[in-house]
């Protein structure tokens, strides 16, 4: 099969490995149907992640078909059509058990593209395929499920849910890329008074009014008039920037919510001198993806505006453009990059 390949920092290439086999009585293997490029794949390039040895296959979104199911494998079977979780999950350990799936002790986790060879190539396995993966109604737009094998629950779950958003409240998100956009999609489902998002790059303002946000405009005056004024009930940093965080502090207003879904590579400073008489909440977290059955359903039922958070799509075979267009997405304006088999 043809797949990309990490060979190092700052190399990959997409290239012909052996198919993947079932290895563990646990596993599936599925074909690719579509994919995704996600901000994560980027760090790994970066050589920020030094556990992904060269020699991975990227990637941990995926929705395609199922092709093969070990012995132990029970609630899917061959044909079905699934979506693949970023996370996999042993189901079994006590993390598993508190739908905690992030934190899977029994040799889950996200480990698709990190630890083992993950969805940005033609077959991929997948382990714990019952309890990662989730059955994709047949009627569902391929560029709508692949969202929810990460996006959308990392943006609900870390998010908006951390970020105990209300009917009334004022949201703000720090970070017009695609878990930003998503936030300010799902943040919607409950009412809030206003939804605000800044950003540096006119492209991704453009994209977060598109999905329905109040006001997109850049952080300065913003930011500035929210910190002088009561601030906002809940602060969403998705941007992945220490001076992302630092805004998120000065938005926020007195016993409010910072819920960090951004993932920092560098330290970022924590203002404890102006924070703490302001009995502010901060939160951080992993995606668990188990709030994907109750996503989907919304969804199907028409009630998550989702379509416009894709904004390009490629053939599998053309990974090394879309990997180049959603790096540059501050100026080539790009959001969720899909890739599709031919």
């Amino acid at each position: 099969m043809r797949a990309l390949v990490y060979h190092g920092p700052e190399r990959s290439s997409w290239d012909t490995v052996p198919d993947p086999v079932i290895e563990e009585a646990t596993d599936a293997v599925v074909r690719v149907d579509a994919t995704t490029v996600c901000g994560s794949d980027l760090h790994i390039l970066h050589g920020q992640l030094p556990e992904v040895k060269p020699g991975t296959v990227l990637g941990h979104e995926a929705v395609g078909e199922v092709m093969e199911v070990g012995g132990e494998v029970h609630h899917v079977r061959r044909e079905d059509q699934v979506i693949v979780s970023s996370v996999s999950a042993c189901g079994h350990c006590r993390a598993c058990r508190d739908s905690r799936y992030g934190q899977c002790g029994g040799g889950g986790g996200w480990i698709l593209g990190s630890l083992v060879d993950g969805t940005q190539a033609e077959l991929v396995r997948v382990p714990f395929a019952d309890h990662s993966t989730t059955l994709c109604p047949a009627d569902l737009p391929l560029d709508d499920a692949v969202l929810l094998c990460e996006l959308l629950p990392t943006a609900y779950e870390v998010g908006v849910r951390n970020g105990h958003v209300r009917p009334g409240d004022t949201v703000v998100v720090v970070g017009a890329g695609p878990v930003g956009l998503a936030t300010a999609v799902l943040a919607r489902l409950y009412s809030p008074r206003r939804i605000i998002v800044v950003d540096l790059s006119g492209a991704r303002l453009e994209n977060a009014v598109r999905v329905g946000a109040d006001i997109a405009d850049s952080p300065g005056k913003m930011i500035a008039d929210l910190s002088e004024g009561p601030g906002a009930d809940v602060v969403v940093e998705a941007s992945g920037d220490p001076d992302g965080f630092v805004l998120c502090t000065r938005a926020v207003r007195t016993g409010g919510h910072i819920a960090n879904i951004g993932a920092h590579g560098s330290p970022a400073t924590l203002h404890l001198e102006s924070l703490w008489r302001k009995n502010v909440t901060i939160s951080t977290g992993m995606v668990d993806t188990s709030s994907t059955p109750w996503l989907l359903e919304l969804m199907r039922f028409g009630r998550l505006p989702v379509t416009p958070l894709v904004t390009h799509t490629f053939p599998l075979d053309r990974m090394a453009e879309a990997y180049e267009v959603f790096a540059h997405g501050t100026t080539t304006g790009a959001a969720k990059v899909v890739l599709h088999r031919r």
